[in-house]
């Protein structure tokens, strides 16, 4: 995966290679750049889809009394 970032005077680019599987990213995506934010840049670094609408599923559950 690489990242070019502009900040101020010029880019940065980094650069982040996976020792043993795969980023999480859409087969049907047929461009090859991706706008994403802070927040879906963080879920795909983690091993989560950045596709998905929020960081986990509402549980739900009975109440112990």
């Amino acid at each position: 995966m690489k990242i070019l970032y502009w900040e101020c005077n010029g880019f940065w680019l980094y650069y982040r290679r996976l020792d043993k599987g795969k980023f999480k990213w859409p087969a049907e995506l047929n461009e090859q750049t991706v706008s994403l934010s802070l927040r879906e840049l963080h879920w795909l670094l983690d091993g989560l889809s950045y596709l998905q609408t929020e960081a986990h599923t509402v549980v739900s559950g009975l109440k112990n009394n």
